[in-house]
């Protein structure tokens, strides 16, 4: 559906890709957190608010008409890069419970607290429709 982009004598992107070209219409979503539809947390494990922040992209955007294959890059904000790092196995299973083995672009970053003091994760997301 897009194009990766990633130059012929680097390393191989292992869940994420450096680039992606992409044309047609547009999604922008906004930071979404590990809570539920009625802005409640159902959990303070790191992994379940992933997977949650993830559901969350999933639900925006097929109001969109779009799906998980449609995503060109997340941005995701982490309040713990260790706590992350040494879950990642879970986050990963996680993340191909809900999106598949689609990986856009992504970035990661580490931040000292989000608005809401209970969420441990922020995901940012942009999604393009052919």
């Amino acid at each position: 559906m897009h194009d990766l982009l990633h130059p012929k004598n680097w390393k191989p992107a292992i869940g994420y890709a450096n680039g992606i070209k992409a044309s047609g219409t547009t999604l922008y979503l906004g930071g979404q957190i590990g809570w539920n539809g009625q802005q409640e947390f159902e959990t303070d494990d790191f992994v379940g608010q992933v997977e949650q922040a993830l559901r969350n992209i999933v639900a925006i955007l097929e109001e969109g008409g779009a799906g998980p294959e449609h995503l060109v890059r997340l941005t995701w904000y982490v309040t713990d890069k260790r706590e992350y790092l040494d879950r990642l196995k879970d986050v990963g299973q996680a993340y191909r419970t809900v999106l598949g083995r689609h990986f856009p672009a992504m970035t990661m970053v580490q931040v000292a607290a989000l608005v809401e003091d209970r969420a441990k994760v922020e995901i940012e997301a942009t999604a393009v429709l052919p």
